[in-house]
C-alpha cells in the first residue's frame, strides 16, 4: 500500500499559511518517523529466514552466524549510502541465486550455500566492486525494511544525512509516480520512446522528488548547523543518472526479448496449433455476422494474422492489423496476399487483386504515425492479449489504450470478460510423488527442495483434475469494455472447501490435505457483443489443455483438511491432522512488477477448524 507523502511545495498567501504548513511537515514527519519504526520490525536475513526486530541485531547474526561483517565492510571500504544499498541488494540477489556473494560458488540446496559461507578475501572482480552495477539500486525485495532502516546510530549522529538517505528513500521506494512510471507510462514501456526519452523521462520523475526534499529540509537548522541543499547537487545528479539508466536498459532489454520471442515460428504454431483457443476466436468472428459483416475491425497484436483472417473471412470491410514484432509483421503481409486478402494500400503496382486487410508494423500506442484512423471509428476490436495467469507479459494495457482511442462508443471488444478461478490442490499436484521413487531410488531430498522453491515462483503447468481436492471459486473478472489500466493491479478474497464425495457416506468425514492454489481463468466473447453464438474459453483443467496450462501457487507447508464438523483435539494446531480445517480463507493480490511485463502475486491463507478456532500463515510471495 503506497504511504501518504509530505506535500512542501504548497502556496505560502500569508504568514498563517506558512504556520500551518510548517505544522503540517512536522506532523507528517512524525508519522512517518512511526511508520517507519514499524517497517524495521520484520528484517528478513540476508543468509537464512531467520527474522529480527531491527538491522543491528540482523547484522550481528550475519557477522557470528554467517560470516558476513556488513558494518566491517562499510568501515574498510568507505561505502556511502548508496553503495551500502547496492551492497544489500547484491546480496540478496546472490543469495537467491545460490551463490555465495563473495566467490560466486553456486549451490544445489540453500542449506549448503550457508554451511559454507567464509570472510571474503576480495571485494572486487576487474577493478569493481561486486556491487557497482546501478542494477543493484533495484531492490530485491520490494518495501524491505532492512534498506529503510540499516544506516543505524550513523544516522542519529547526522541529521542532515538521515534527511537526505531515508526521505529520499521513502520517496523514491514509495510514491505513486514511480510504480506509474514502470506499469502505466504506455509511451515509454511498450515502445513508443527512445532510450534518450525514457532516460529523461525517469530523470524528471527522480528530479521533483530530489527538489522536493532539498526544499523541504533547505534553511533548516540542526545541531546549529545550517543544511545545505547545494551540498547534495553531487549526490543528486548521480542518483538520477543511476536510476534513469537501470530504466532505460531494463524496459529496452524487457521490449526487445518480448517481441524478437514472438518472431519465432514455433511460439505461433504452438499458439494456433491451441484448438481451445483459435477455435473459440474462429467461431466468434465466423459466427456472428450481424456483429463481423462489413465492420471495421482492428486486431491488436495480429501475430501471423490469423485473427485478421478470419475477420476478412466473416465478411469485415476492412481490417487493420497492428503487429509490433518487424518480422511477424512482413510475415502477417505475405501471408494476407497469399490469400488475397491484402488491401489495395499494402499491394505492389504489378498486383492486381486486393482484399481488406491492411498491416501496420507498430506499436498499437504510436499507430498514428503510420496510418489515420479517425476517433471512435473502429467497429471492432480483437485481440488475443492474455498470459499466464491472465496477466504475465499480457497486452491488456495497450489493448485498453487502443478501445480508448479507436473504439466506437457503441463498439465491440473481443472478447469482453475475463475471470480468473483457484481451488486447491492435493500432493498428487507437486512433484513430490515423483522424486520418491525414480527408477526405484529415493529422492526425495530433491522433492523437497523443489517444493520449498515452488513456494516463492510460480510454475506454470498442467494439473490433472482428479488432484484438486476443492470446490473451484471465482476469484475476480474483469470488463474488458470498461475496466480502466488500474484495474489491472487487484486484491480479492475467496474460500476454499473441499469437495464433496458422492461415493462417500454423508456420516464419514474425508480428510485431505492441500498443497496450494491453482489459477486459471475463463475470457468470454458474451450475448453483449455475439448476439448469435457466444462463446466461452476457458484454461480450467476440468477442461482440454491449452498453452497457458494453469499457474501453480505451493502452500509453504499443506494444510490438513476436513469435510464436516468431526472430533478435532483441541490442543493441535489448526491444519494439522489433530484438527484440520474446515475451510481456508484466502486473499490473493495480483500486481503488476516494477519487472516490466512481470507480476507479482501475494498470498495469505488462514485456516478455520470446525470449532472455530482460527489459524493464519505468513504471506507469502509469487514473482511471474
Amino acid at each position: 500500500m503506497t504511504k501518504e507523502v509530505m506535500q512542501t511545495n504548497r502556496a505560502e498567501d500569508s504568514d498563517e499559511d506558512v504556520e500551518e504548513e510548517d505544522e503540517e511537515q512536522i506532523e507528517g514527519w512524525d508519522d512517518w518517523q512511526s511508520e517507519e519504526e514499524e517497517t524495521t520490525a520484520d528484517c528478513l536475513c540476508l543468509f537464512c529466514s531467520s527474522i529480527f526486530g531491527s538491522a543491528e541485531v540482523l547484522f550481528e547474526h550475519c557477522r557470528s552466524e554467517h560470516s558476513f561483517d556488513f558494518r566491517g565492510i562499510v568501515r574498510e571500504l568507505g561505502l556511502d549510502f548508496y553503495g551500502s544499498f547496492k551492497l544489500i541488494n547484491y546480496v540478496r540477489y546472490q543469495v537467491a541465486e545460490k551463490k555465495c556473494w563473495c566467490c560466486s560458488l553456486t549451490f544445489q540446496f540453500s542449506g549448503d550455500l550457508e554451511n559454507h559461507l567464509h570472510p571474503a578475501s576480495s571485494f572486487k572482480k576487474d577493478g569493481k566492486y561486486f556491487w557497482e552495477d546501478d542494477i543493484y539500486l533495484k531492490p530485491f525485495m520490494m518495501d524491505d525494511p532492512l534498506l529503510h532502516s540499516f544506516g543505524g546510530d550513523e544516522d542519529e549522529e547526522d541529521d542532515s544525512g538521515t534527511a537526505d538517505k531515508e526521505e529520499l528513500m521513502r520517496e523514491l521506494m514509495n510514491s505513486e509516480e514511480l510504480p506509474k512510471f514502470s506499469n502505466g507510462n504506455q509511451n515509454i514501456l511498450n515502445g513508443d520512446a527512445s532510450t534518450s526519452d525514457v532516460y529523461k523521462e525517469t530523470e524528471n520523475i527522480v528530479a521533483k522528488k530530489v527538489q522536493n526534499l532539498n526544499s523541504n529540509f533547505e534553511g533548516r537548522t540542526t545541531n546549529g548547523i545550517m543544511l545545505e541543499a547545494c551540498d547534495q547537487k553531487k549526490k543528486d545528479k548521480q542518483l538520477r543518472e543511476s536510476f534513469a539508466n537501470v530504466a532505460a536498459k531494463e524496459i529496452k532489454n524487457v521490449n526487445e526479448k518480448y517481441f524478437g520471442s514472438y518472431g519465432s515460428f514455433g511460439i505461433h504454431r504452438e499458439m494456433i496449433s491451441d484448438k481451445a483457443r483459435t477455435d473459440a476466436y474462429r467461431g466468434a468472428l465466423l459466427n456472428n455476422p450481424c456483429l463481423i459483416n462489413k465492420a471495421t475491425v482492428l486486431d491488436v497484436g495480429c501475430g501471423t494474422g490469423i485473427l485478421s483472417l478470419f475477420a476478412a473471412q466473416g465478411g469485415a470491410s476492412k481490417v487493420i492489423s497492428v503487429e509490433a514484432s518487424e518480422k511477424m509483421a512482413t510475415v502477417a503481409t505475405q501471408i494476407s496476399r497469399d490469400n488475397g486478402l491484402l488491401s489495395e494500400g499494402n499491394m505492389k503496382d504489378d498486383e492486381k487483386h486486393s482484399g481488406v486487410i491492411s498491416v501496420v508494423q507498430c506499436m498499437i500506442e504510436e499507430l498514428d504515425k503510420y496510418i489515420y484512423i479517425p476517433q471512435n471509428s473502429v467497429d471492432v476490436l480483437v485481440s488475443e492479449w492474455m498470459g499466464y495467469c491472465l496477466l504475465y507479459e499480457s497486452m491488456l494495457s495497450s489493448v485498453i489504450y487502443a478501445r480508448d482511442r479507436w473504439l466506437k462508443p457503441d463498439g465491440a471488444i473481443l472478447p469482453d470478460t475475463a475471470t480468473i478461478f483457484g481451488a486447491g490442490f492435493g500432493r498428487g499436484g507437486t512433484s513430490i510423488p515423483f522424486w520418491e521413487n525414480v527408477y526405484g531410488f529415493d529422492m526425495s531430498c530433491i522433492g523437497k527442495e523443489v517444493t520449498e522453491d515452488a513456494s516463492h515462483v510460480p510454475i506454470i503447468d498442467v494439473i490433472d483434475s482428479q488432484e484438486i481436492i476443492t470446490e473451484s471459486t471465482a476469484i475476480h473478472s474483469f470488463d474488458l469494455a470498461t475496466m480502466t489500466v488500474d484495474d489491472m493491479d487487484f486484491t480479492a478474497s475467496f474460500e476454499l472447501k473441499l469437495k464433496k464425495d458422492p461415493s462417500a457416506d454423508d456420516v464419514a468425514a474425508t480428510t485431505s490435505s492441500c498443497y496450494g492454489v491453482v489459477v486459471w481463468f475463463d475470457t468470454s466473447f458474451t450475448s453483449r457483443f455475439c448476439k448469435e453464438k457466444p462463446i466461452n474459453l476457458t484454461t480450467s483443467p476440468y477442461s482440454p489443455r491449452t498453452h497457458w496450462s494453469q499457474t501453480i501457487l505451493t502452500f509453504q507447508e499443506p494444510i490438513a483438511m476436513t469435510s464436516s464438523h468431526t472430533m478435532i483435539s483441541s490442543t493441535g494446531a489448526v491444519g494439522t491432522e489433530e484438527c484440520p480445517a474446515v475451510t481456508i480463507r484466502s486473499r490473493i493480490s495480483i500486481v503488476r512488477s516494477s519487472a516490466h511485463r512481470s507480476i507479482d502475486i501475494s498470498l495469505e491463507i488462514l485456516g478455520i477448524s470446525s470449532d472455530g478456532r482460527k489459524r493464519s500463515w505468513p504471506v507469502q510471495i509469487f514473482s511471474l
